[in-house]
């Protein structure tokens, strides 16, 4: 088994000598989860954002600047709008590539972790029928 942990902070607990990740953030997700919220909605601010995402507004501030370099998102300004705070974010053609690509990897990730975790409740569960039947 190969585990790259580049750009990710991981939580994790062995149990029964298997390696259990309780939480996954990394800026591939956060990347993920902020092009799917302005491909949704491009009027989105960076605070309301973050609100959404449960980060903070630095962590979207930053991240946006790295989409925007990556040219994954593209920030437009409407100078003739009255109310002078008038910015979309806009997924380019490589930033929709980029969520294509992300989300895939995101659901093979999410499919093994489940695959671990529907192995480990079958065990649970024969311990627990081991236990019921010898009490």
């Amino acid at each position: 088994m190969q585990i790259c942990l580049c750009n990710t902070a991981v939580a994790f607990l062995i149990f029964n000598n298997q390696l259990f990740f309780l939480h996954l953030v990394n800026n591939k997700d956060i990347h993920l989860d902020l092009l799917r919220k302005l491909e949704e909605n491009p009027g989105y601010t960076q605070r309301k954002l973050s609100q959404e995402m449960g980060v903070s507004l630095g962590k979207v501030n930053y991240c946006m600047k790295k989409l925007i370099e990556k040219g994954w998102v593209k920030l437009k300004n409407f100078s003739h709008n009255p109310n002078k705070v008038g910015y979309v974010y806009l997924l380019t053609p490589r930033g929709i590539e980029q969520k294509s690509k992300l989300t895939l990897l995101f659901l093979k990730i999410k499919l093994e972790e489940y695959e671990m975790l529907k192995n480990e409740i079958s065990k649970l569960k024969q311990d627990a029928e081991k236990l019921q039947s010898g009490q």
